[in-house]
């Protein structure tokens, strides 16, 4: 499969949609300088089939994991820790907020690899590290492959506002559930089977200005690390991409969180007293 030869291909780029969604007003990489380029380098190589505009017939239970490999001993970057939002009140992440490790997860819900890392591999995740204090995760909307992408994005952060983010993400996340697709009757059903009580509410919110601002600010994000495609991952400050095998991730934990250990600086960046998130594991 060819790799990208630029970091941020127009082609995989969000376009205004008609029903009014924007694409993120820049995709310059944040001011890290050199650290921002070996990071886009690394998760510039991530491009799967199963995640083409186009679709694809792969079939993902049988599919290798990711057609790129990342070695969980490669570069930290310490200055992409801060992207971390530790904030408790976050309905969009799981675990403590002064958790010493820090997973972020860039995903789309129409990736079929991103499917396949929720179902396989995130839930071991939450089992093992988040639930003994280890681990937290914070999800970031990065929906590049249109219109119908979008409205699951803004529909998952429109769940979160009644606390059933996770619900819906595991909703979308079911096997066969990106091959219905994401329009607005389907996104309603995903709402009621997420157990959102109010869903006049719920498609009111989805469609509003605060949940287009969040997307984007998400977005903002992802472009502005070099990600190009889904999903992409940071584990303190050290870039991941593609739904990598279960080691690879929980080698990459266990590095982080002994060498938190090492510089005193768990949760550093946690907010006073923050105890564990409202939202529970799927």
């Amino acid at each position: 499969m060819p790799t990208p030869k630029k970091p941020l291909p127009k082609k995989t780029s969000p376009k205004k949609s008609p029903s009014g969604s924007t694409k993120p007003s820049s995709r310059k990489p944040l001011v890290y300088g050199a650290v921002i380029v070996a990071a886009a380098a690394l998760l510039g190589f991530a491009s799967y089939k199963a995640t083409s505009p186009g679709g694809s017939s792969a079939n993902t239970s049988t599919a290798p994991a990711a057609e790129v490999s990342a070695d969980p001993q490669a570069g930290v970057y310490p200055e992409l820790t801060k992207l971390a939002r530790r904030d408790a009140g976050d309905k969009l992440a799981v675990g403590r907020a002064d958790a010493p490790v820090v997973l972020i997860e860039y995903a789309d819900f129409k990736c079929g690899y991103c499917g396949k890392f929720a179902r396989d591999t995130e839930p071991e995740l939450i089992k093992e590290y988040v639930e003994d204090g280890t681990l937290r995760i914070e999800w970031r909307n990065f929906p590049i492959f249109g219109e119908e992408s979008e409205n699951a994005a803004r529909a998952s952060w429109a769940a979160g506002q009644q606390d059933r983010f996770w619900e819906f993400h595991a909703a979308a996340y079911a096997e066969g559930a990106k091959e219905k697709g994401f329009g607005k009757d389907r996104i309603k059903a995903l709402a009621q089977q997420a157990g959102v009580k109010d869903l006049a509410r719920f498609m009111k919110d989805l469609d509003g200005p605060d949940a287009r601002a969040a997307v984007a600010k998400d977005q903002e994000q992802g472009y502005g690390i070099g990600a190009t495609s889904t999903p992409s991952f940071l584990i303190n400050g050290r870039p991941i991409a593609g739904a990598q095998p279960k080691e690879t991730f929980t080698q990459a934990i266990e590095t982080a969180a002994a060498q938190a250990k090492t510089t005193g600086k768990a949760g550093s960046d946690a907010s006073e007293g923050a105890g564990n998130s409202e939202d529970s594991a799927k």
